[in-house]
């Protein structure tokens, strides 16, 4: 392999060339932590472990395990996963010097098919944000986890240094964890692939939580088929084959083409045009009920968990620090904000911008309301016979990085099509489609599918892929 970022390896490639002898894993990871110390300004990165990489790359092409999926090719994880000897901080001061001894299940499965942990990713603090404007870690000489494409801007969140390394080409793949749209939104403005499996697909345990009920791990990519491989090797089964595009059916809900940027709706029509040219039918849908039901589920359920769970892996954790500790010391104002005046006291806005007790409001999302959204969806599937939902993943290409992307209008336009499914617990696949004609910058479609339909999803994913190609790279190295 050459060293220009053009023919950088997927994961897929890279496993191939591994076992063919092309290369060795020891090359492939030198030349990873290369590329992320040159690209240090991203702030993709709270922990690059050199040489703990080095060394396991080294046993690797030693003891020569070629066979294994993922043999010798270098990952990263985000910093709310837990990895055995690395810290793990969930992107927030007072768990800056907490070092797991185990891995979280999760990444056993990584480290068990032959992967390479380079480092733990940068995130929005303690997965709660959209713009990646982390004040506690940074790397370069300004804060927050800055886009691949444009050092100026936003690499989206919560799972910002994943997507920012993959889309910059530093690594071809890796994990990120979703609540609310925290893999497809980083690997949408990055331009990489991504998928957030149906809710319990995957271990939860080992990862910093916000919502028991709506929080995943996910893949993040270089390509469609690497993230299905990540999938296969966490979730087993055999390898995925690309759908066959003609016996694909695909449903439009006009709300979820409101608020789209000239380039992301020129993108979006095209690409919709080009799938129907393959043979997919496309039909519009209505989805009357989305939007209320969605607003019954999202806030209610997400910051009324956020604290039990936290108070559960706190323990888990055996640092003795307590919610309230770690919450004295959280360091972007956004965050500060929502714990302070929402996680800690148990409140939500109410009525008139009073705040009100939370729990008969979070009782009553999942008593009725998300039985409600998930039967909304599920309607939607059957009666349409449909495979999935098509999207723009984000309304909008990435935006400026400071302390205003991280406002509460930015969050809510930045998750306005990925936070549903999630309450929903289905899965979702991001695939880049295209560089905006005017920013050029990424642009991503979704496709969300009925609750355990990831494989199909990955299936016509993969088969989409082949028709929308690799985004060409970033400019600068």
């Amino acid at each position: 392999m050459g060293s220009t970022d053009h023919d950088q390896p997927s994961l897929t490639e890279a496993a191939a060339d591994i076992r063919a002898g092309k290369v060795t894993s020891q090359s492939l990871t030198e030349a990873a932590i290369a590329s992320a110390g040159a690209n240090a300004d991203l702030n993709a990165f709270i922990t690059l472990d050199e040489a703990g990489a080095l060394k396991a790359a080294a046993a690797f092409d030693a003891k020569d395990e070629r066979d294994k999926p993922l043999g010798g090719v270098p990952i990263v994880i985000k910093d709310n996963i837990e990895v055995a000897g690395l810290p793990c901080s969930a992107g927030t001061p007072a768990l800056k010097n907490y070092v797991p001894k185990t891995d979280a299940p999760v990444v056993a499965k990584l480290r068990a098919a032959g992967s390479i942990i380079i480092g733990k990713t940068s995130m929005h603090e303690l997965a709660f944000g959209i713009s990646g404007y982390n004040t506690a870690f940074k790397t370069g000489p300004e804060y927050g986890v800055r886009n691949a494409y444009d050092r100026s801007l936003i690499a989206g969140g919560s799972s910002s240094g994943t997507g920012a390394a993959i889309g910059a080409r530093i690594i071809a793949g890796g994990l990120g964890t979703d609540t609310g749209g925290s893999v497809r939104v980083p690997a949408a403005l990055n331009g990489c692939a991504s998928l957030r499996p149906t809710v319990g697909r995957y271990p939860q345990a080992g990862i910093a939580p916000i919502s028991h009920t709506r929080d995943t791990a996910g893949p993040m990519a270089a390509t469609m088929a690497d993230v299905a491989l990540l999938d296969r090797v966490i979730a087993g089964g055999d390898a995925v084959e690309p759908a066959d595009l003609k016996q694909v059916r695909i449903g439009i809900v006009k709300t979820m083409l409101a608020n789209l940027d000239a380039d992301t709706e020129a993108a979006f029509q095209v690409a919709v045009a080009q799938m129907t040219s393959l043979g997919i039918a496309v039909v519009e849908i209505d989805m009357p009920q989305l939007a209320e039901l969605n607003g019954q589920v999202g806030f209610p359920v997400a910051l009324y968990e956020a604290y039990d769970d936290m108070v559960a892996y706190l323990k888990h954790t055996g640092t003795g620090i307590t919610i309230e500790a770690m919450a004295n010391e959280i360091s972007s104002p956004d965050v500060k904000g929502t714990y302070d005046g929402l996680v800690i006291p148990r409140k939500l806005p109410g009525p008139d911008d009073t705040l009100v007790d939370a729990k008969p409001i979070y009782e009553a999302a999942i008593r009725t309301a998300r039985p409600a959204l998930r039967a909304h969806y599920s309607n939607t599937f059957t009666g349409n016979r449909l495979d999935a939902l098509a999207f723009p993943t984000t309304p909008r290409v990435a935006v400026a990085s400071n302390p205003e992307s991280s406002s509460l209008e930015n969050f809510g336009l930045f998750i306005q099509n990925t936070d549903p499914g999630s309450n929903a617990g289905i899965p979702g696949i991001q695939i880049p489609i295209a560089l905006g004609a005017t920013s050029k910058l990424p642009i991503g479609l979704e496709l969300d599918g009925p609750a355990g339909s990831d494989r199909r999803l990955l299936a016509i994913g993969m088969a989409l892929e082949m028709l929308f190609g690799r985004l060409p790279p970033p400019r600068h190295s």
